[in-house]
């Protein structure tokens, strides 16, 4: 299997390792950004999925292009198809959210607080008789930051955000505007490809001149939920969730077999990390509509990669 496991290069400046992504920040103010293939969850490392990195890359990019009249966004460059080249920026310590349905799964999702009894979150008021999955009257936003309680989210409403000075007024009602109109466009294409775009996470930061810009990724099956609009009306008639693109195989098999908190994670099988490719290729092509080329050339994809990016090597170490 050809994976891109990491992604360290000497040759480039001021690196910082993530999680999934590894960058460099340049002198000329720009962020190289690299997907790995890695797959992290319960706060580690589980496994390597192959074309993980270049499907999260080619799907943000396909709507980082559809959305680009709506806003601005980081993009400068895709000099490989696990890179994208960004401008620097000064990330917003909010993170929006958007639903338009009562769903999730996490202790700050509207579902798990309206089945709590709360009406009343992130600022909005919703009607009581609202069942699982059921779609809302309007797309919500429902802000949270991780600046509170030793970095976990905490919901917030405008008025904390403003009155804490996370933003300015002008900064949130344009992040407001940003964010409901790229839903927007979200859910219209993704009808458009029978789909559901259920909720989905932005990432903002300010540019030099204090411009805000979309960063990071958007509509991936990562910082997004969608549903297969046909599956839709039975199952929530049903009581069920609507089907998905399931890509937590190797998450509840590892959940069934330890704690993945404390204790040693099992070796994956391979035949789980094959499917799990299979589904974010699948998810791909049914978002984007567009035939998922894996790009195999170069003897690795580590050196696949180097190659693609020795133009932004400092020119003493070309």
């Amino acid at each position: 299997m050809r994976i891109l496991s990491e992604a360290h290069y000497p040759e480039l400046p001021n690196y910082y390792r993530g999680k999934v992504r590894e960058n460099y920040d340049l002198p000329d103010g720009t962020r190289i950004i690299i997907s790995t293939d890695r797959l992290s969850a319960f706060d580690r490392i589980l496994t390597c999925i192959p074309y993980k990195g270049q499907v999260l890359t080619q799907t943000a990019r396909f709507w980082f292009e559809q959305t680009k009249d709506i806003c601005p966004n980081h993009v400068v460059a895709y000099p490989d198809p696990n890179v994208v080249v960004g401008k620097r920026l000064d990330i917003l310590p909010v993170e929006i959210v958007v639903r338009g349905y009562l769903a999730g799964t996490t202790g700050t999702s509207i579902l798990t607080l309206y089945k709590k009894g709360e009406r009343n979150m992130y600022g909005i008021t919703l009607p009581d008789g609202l069942r699982d999955n059921e779609k809302l009257p309007e797309a919500i936003i429902t802000p949270t930051s991780k600046e509170f309680n030793g970095g976990h989210d905490e919901p917030l409403t405008p008025e904390e955000i403003i009155s804490k000075k996370l933003l300015t007024n002008e900064q949130w009602q344009t992040l407001s505007r940003y964010a409901l109109a790229l839903f927007a466009r979200g859910q219209q294409l993704a009808a458009e490809r029978g789909l559901i775009l259920v909720d989905t996470k932005y990432e903002f930061g300010t540019d030099e001149n204090g411009t805000i810009i979309l960063a990071d990724e958007i509509h991936t099956p990562d910082s997004s939920r969608y549903w297969i609009a046909d599956s839709y009306q039975e199952s929530f008639e049903k009581g069920e969730r609507p089907k998905s693109f399931d890509k937590d195989f190797v998450r509840s098999w590892v959940v069934e077999r330890c704690d993945p908190y404390k204790d040693e994670i099992p070796e994956i099988p391979t035949a789980l990390v094959e499917q799990t490719s299979r589904v974010y290729i699948n998810a791909y092509e049914a978002i984007t509509g567009e035939t998922f080329v894996p790009d195999d050339s170069g003897v690795t994809p580590w050196a696949r990669v180097r190659s693609n990016l020795a133009p932004y090597f400092p020119e003493k170490q070309v």
